[in-house]
């Protein structure tokens, strides 16, 4: 058992200042209307002002450039355009593979990613400038350059004698996993955003509208967290991609409960949904129906928090530094504990239309869907656990989480986290 729990990659401190710029920023916006209805613009206003908040705090409070896990050592100079104009190749053929994929599926052909596509051309200059002094100065400072943007560079410009194939895979995943999740998560912030810039606060005047507002607010400052994490992936300010989930068993876990996969599963085999949600079966005891909303509130905060304390790091399906801190204090997965949970309060699949075998059909149904999660949770511990710091953590939490007397529930028991077998 380890005696102390691990640091965490990203401390409290840089969470709130992301959080606290995340609102200040959408407050400007609301007030000023800067942008007009250039929705894209002012989505990347509140982006940029997120994470310079989060950056600021991270490099001047707790050194993040400094750390060993970024490769960068300020002590060390060895200079060289050669490995720079390699990584370019190779950023530009990632960007190339990641295009190529949007124009050969239909699904990125249609309006839905117009806001995206928008966005990727009002970043592309400044991307265009930044990007080669970038590689340089950073470079130049990594005691083992040859990563993966300088495998992927050498592979670009054919030449393979010596090329790390493990290495290329990793960060061809990495920029599959940005290249899925981005698109989606930019245009859910979008229409997040003008929902938020368009809403008449003369509304709230009673616990549903409250409840709804709060309840679709909670969820924009998650996705525009998760755009940031996605957009900003960089290695000074340790942000980088360590690992990408390596297993198709988690890829499908994850892919699946996310658009446009869930249009299949979700709509034709795990319609969990009776018709017949919280809000109508408590309408006329308003008590409860206060103290019900309240707790699902209350679990959407638990959600939000566990993407919030990552800062600018959240990525699914990937290892970018191990969060220790927040709600992860409390349970390895907490995300997932309180969205699965809230789903319960939200649907009430157990209050069906008809017959109690019609109940236990929908109860089935999201059990079902909480099992996929629990699956989800399950390869991101076997991904994480090639990291002796999460090895720890976990160990850690089997005796101080929430969850810490699972293990003694005979059905339960197996979910306590096993450390990997060494030889």
């Amino acid at each position: 058992m380890t005696a102390v729990r691990p640091v965490s990659a990203t401390h409290a401190a840089t969470a709130l200042a992301g959080l606290t710029a995340f609102i200040a920023a959408v407050a400007i916006l609301r007030v000023s209307q800067l942008f007009g209805e250039r929705i894209v613009y002012s989505s990347l206003f509140v982006i940029g002002l997120t994470a310079g908040a989060i950056f600021l705090v991270d490099i001047l409070g707790q050194k993040v450039h400094r750390r060993t896990s970024t490769g960068i050592d300020f002590t060390y100079d060895d200079p060289s355009w050669e490995r720079t104009l390699y990584k370019l190749a190779g950023l530009l053929g990632s960007i190339g593979f990641i295009a190529f994929l949007y124009w050969l599926f239909p699904e990125y052909h249609g309006s839905f990613y117009n806001n995206y596509y928008l966005m990727l051309r009002n970043i592309s200059i400044p991307w265009a400038v930044l990007a080669l002094p970038y590689l340089y100065l950073v470079d130049r400072r990594m005691r083992n350059p040859h990563d993966g943007y300088w495998q992927m560079g050498k592979l670009v410009t054919f030449q393979w004698a010596g090329l790390d194939q493990g290495l290329i895979r990793q960060h061809l995943l990495g920029w599959l996993i940005k290249g899925f999740f981005l698109p989606l998560m930019f245009t859910y912030m979008c229409n997040d955003l003008s929902r938020f810039l368009a809403y008449d606060f003369a509304r709230l005047t009673n616990f549903k509208n409250w409840f709804d507002f709060l309840h679709d607010q909670f969820y924009f400052i998650d996705v525009g967290l998760v755009s940031m994490g996605y957009l900003l992936s960089l290695r000074v300010v340790d942000t980088h991609l360590r690992s990408a989930e390596p297993t198709m068993l988690g890829w499908v876990a994850a892919l699946v409960c996310y658009e446009p996969f869930w249009s299949l599963i979700g709509h034709k085999y795990l319609a969990y949904e009776t018709g017949r949600a919280w809000g109508a079966w408590l309408w006329d005891t308003p008590v409860v129906y206060g103290i019900w909303g309240s707790v699902i509130l209350l679990l959407v905060v638990v959600y939000v928090w566990a993407t919030v304390i990552f800062g600018a790091r959240f990525s699914n399906l990937t290892h970018r530094g191990i969060i220790t801190n927040g709600p992860y204090r409390w349970t390895k997965h907490p995300a997932y504990f309180a969205k699965n949970l809230s789903w319960w309060m939200l649907s009430v699949p157990f209050i069906a239309n008809g017959s109690a075998l019609e109940a236990l059909r929908h109860c089935l149904l999201l059990l079902a869907l909480n099992l996929i999660y629990l699956l989800r949770a399950k390869t991101e511990e076997w991904h994480l656990s090639r990291d002796p710091d999460y090895v720890a953590y976990a160990l850690w939490m089997n005796e101080h989480s929430l969850f810490r007397f699972v293990h003694r529930v005979p059905l339960l028991r197996h979910l306590r986290y096993r450390a990997p077998k060494t030889n």
